[in-house]
């Protein structure tokens, strides 16, 4: 089974071939990382990747795989920002020689992110498999991935974007799922709903994960957020290509957040 190739593809994509010496896009400094999707998930779920294991012909297959559709992915987004006249440039955390011990980073040289940011490039990073000391391999959520570049680069701010509009108090295809708009991390890395106040506050925020993602979902999400935001740096979760999101990415939301913004704030609680 070829699984570095997607269902229905068939021809390669073309490439952009079309260069002027117009100025590019005028934009901040940042960096982009997404995650695999369709595009990485299945192939290390059925292989079982994650769990380690790169001795097995079937694990190391599915690693080869893996890689070949999350880096797929990263050129496709990568030449979706240059049609768009912005300087990206895709980096792939195994080739930089990332890696983790039972599933916990240890080695992330960020030196060529930093490089490529002060050229003047757009650093776009990924999901991917990496090698792990103790396991032999695992996958490196791209979410995993944010929080240590927000570590080491202190942003003035962190987006998800996703599926859905932000966190919800049940899964949001339930009748009479809430929108949580506001969650304040507290020292110890624990977190609380602030608005809107919950009616039974007794009850846990329930999360669902895809059978096939390997990186924990939502769950994961707010995991890693909740750290950024220990670190004084405010996360915003909101639904992509709308204008929740890109309110979010214009740093308005720093102050005051408007009523009519849709998503989840997450918040250092001092």
């Amino acid at each position: 089974m070829d699984w570095s190739k997607r269902p229905g593809q068939s021809e390669p994509p073309s490439f952009v071939d079309e260069f002027s010496d117009q100025p590019v896009a005028d934009s901040e400094s940042f960096i982009v990382v997404h995650g695999a999707g369709s595009f990485g998930h299945f192939q290390a779920s059925k292989s079982g990747v994650h769990k380690g294991g790169l001795s097995r012909p079937l694990v190391k297959a599915g690693f080869v795989a893996t890689r070949i559709s999350v880096t797929s992915l990263n050129l496709e987004i990568v030449r979706a920002l240059a049609r768009e006249g912005i300087p990206s440039i895709g980096m792939s955390p195994f080739s930089c020689g990332w890696s983790t011990c039972q599933r916990n980073m240890t080695e992330a040289d960020i030196s060529m992110v930093i490089k490529a940011i002060d050229a003047g490039f757009i650093p776009v990073l990924h999901g991917d498999a990496v090698l792990d000391t103790l396991q032999e391999c695992t996958i490196l959520s791209g979410d995993v991935i944010i929080r240590h570049l927000a570590a080491e680069l202190k942003p003035e701010f962190v987006v998800f974007l996703t599926d859905v509009l932000g966190v919800y108090d049940r899964p949001p295809v339930e009748p009479g799922a809430v929108l949580i708009r506001e969650i304040a991390v507290r020292e110890d890395g624990s977190w609380s709903v602030v608005k809107p106040r919950l009616e039974d506050t007794s009850k846990p925020v329930e999360f669902t994960v895809a059978a096939h993602d390997t990186t924990g979902g939502m769950v994961t999400k707010i995991t890693e957020a909740a750290m950024i935001a220990k670190l004084g740096i405010d996360v915003y979760i909101t639904k992509a290509g709308t204008d929740h999101s890109v309110k979010a990415l214009s740093g308005i939301l720093k102050g005051s957040i408007p009523d009519d913004w849709l998503g989840t704030a997450i918040r250092y609680m001092s």
